[in-house]
């Protein structure tokens, strides 16, 4: 556990070396045990091929009476380095032998009873006359009328000092080769992570007052270069929406200056001169004018503010639209009489939504009363199946939106005459927005063909 912990607080790129040097240490050890004895095997089975070769020699020197193996010259048997030469008789005494041992037999009697028809090999760790480890060979044969043993034998100097040095050039160009192999992984990883430094050391300089610099992204199309696009696109839905957050409060301060600016300024001028009841009594409605003014832009912040951040509650519940738009027609049927409009509602087979009744009421109001405050004509309600949404739709006979209007008609504190500033906050259509959309709905705005302007809200039929 504490190895495991001490690794994960490395950094990056130690980790990654470090698990391709082990890796790939892995690897030369696996790859230089199976050279070491596929190269050991290879020369053992060399020497057993010679000793076998060398004991047919024997076999054929010894079945002639008149030689044997001292007086066999120069030849492969009377070779120091590579052996010696015996021939034993079943008693073990020395029948013949090479001049490299002495005439004391290599066997002893009880390997000498263990030799049968077949060859045996018999490793010894070292022999009189002979410098090393020696691999022999004893083969029974008969010759000149008894029965013998070919003993052979063969120092395996040669064969040890040869898998050394194999094992030294293994062990120094493993090492080598990690070494190196390390050094160039660490510098791979260093520059397949210098891309993402470099975005760390630019999203240091990114502050809330300037979150205009981006993170620099690689040419290669890779995974840095999509991590690097994905934050770029996160920093700019974020310097939208601080720039949206910031308009939202210039915004705001602007909407609660001017009715905090007249409400100071009708107390003050109550406070300094003396004025009869009905002046007072008209300051103080005017007063209470703002105050509900104020309460209301608040409440409508309030909303906005709940339906973004998804708190808006909603008690929904199976309406019927022909009662809702019912009800909405009553609310204001009075005061578009005193205006001398009417209010009608488009005869359609009844539709249901499941929905918050008052929360509906309270959009289609605000799209009443901007139809009072800015349209002309008669206003019309309707409910429309459209494509498995159920549409609340509010006309008017109007002039309708101004065509760069639209695109930003349902945005907060906006207006189709920005000079108008005295005839609403602005956020009308924002709420009428924000309703829909905790509805899981959407609001839309569009001009008339014939004229004036139609405001709706579309709703899933279930929720």
């Amino acid at each position: 556990m504490l190895a495991r912990h001490a690794i994960r607080r490395l950094p990056i790129r130690l980790r990654v070396s470090l698990v391709f040097v082990v890796v790939l240490a892995i690897v030369l050890a696996g790859t230089g045990l199976f050279l070491d004895l596929r190269f050991a095997a290879e020369m053992n089975r060399a020497i057993d091929q010679g000793l076998r070769s060398r004991a047919g020699d024997v076999i054929v020197l010894v079945r002639q009476a008149d030689s044997g193996l001292a007086t066999a010259g120069h030849n492969a048997l009377n070779d120091r380095v590579r052996g010696f030469a015996q021939v034993l008789d079943r008693r073990g005494g020395v029948f013949d032998s090479t001049p490299q041992t002495s005439r004391r037999a290599v066997l002893n009697p009880r390997e000498l009873a263990a030799i049968g028809t077949s060859a045996v090999f018999i490793d010894r760790s070292s022999v009189a006359g002979l410098d090393g480890r020696v691999r022999i060979l004893a083969v029974a044969t008969r010759a000149q009328g008894r029965d013998l043993v070919v003993v052979v034998g063969a120092t395996l100097s040669e064969r040890d000092r040869a898998l050394g040095s194999l094992r030294t050039l293994l062990l120094t160009g493993g090492a080598g080769a990690l070494l190196l192999c390390a050094a160039a992984g660490y510098l791979a990883v260093a520059g397949a992570l210098r891309p993402i430094e470099l975005m760390r050391r630019r999203a240091e300089e990114i502050t809330a007052t300037e979150p205009g610099p981006r993170l620099p992204v690689p040419a290669a199309r890779d995974e840095v270069a999509r991590l690097g696009g994905t934050l770029n696109r996160m920093l700019d839905r974020l310097e939208d929406a601080l720039r949206h957050e910031r308009t939202f409060v210039i915004d705001a301060s602007h909407e609660l200056r001017g009715p905090l600016a007249i409400l100071k300024t009708e107390l003050e001028l109550a406070q300094r001169d003396p004025q009869t009841r009905e002046a007072l009594e008209l300051t103080i409605r005017s007063a209470s004018e703002e105050t509900e003014r104020l309460a209301q832009l608040v409440d409508d912040l309030l909303v906005i503010a709940r339906g973004e951040q998804g708190q808006l509650r909603i008690n929904a519940t199976r309406i019927d639209t022909s009662r809702l738009l019912g009800d909405v027609r009553a609310r204001f049927v009075k005061l578009s009489r005193a205006e001398g409009r009417e209010i009608l509602l488009s005869s359609n087979e009844p539709r249901h939504v499941h929905a918050d009744a008052a929360r509906l009421e309270q959009a289609l109001g605000n799209l009443v009363e901007n139809a009072l405050r800015y349209g002309s004509g008669d206003i019309t309600l309707s409910a429309i199946a459209n494509g498995g949404k159920i549409e609340l739709h509010v006309g008017d006979q109007g002039r309708g939106f101004e065509p760069g209007f639209l695109p930003h008609a349902f945005g907060r504190f906006t207006r189709a005459d920005h000079g108008r500033a005295s005839e609403g906050t602005g956020l009308g259509l924002a709420i009428v927005a924000t309703i829909a959309a905790s509805h899981d709905g959407t609001a839309h705005a569009a001009n008339q063909l014939d004229g004036g302007a139609d405001v709706w809200i579309s709703l899933p039929t279930t929720r």
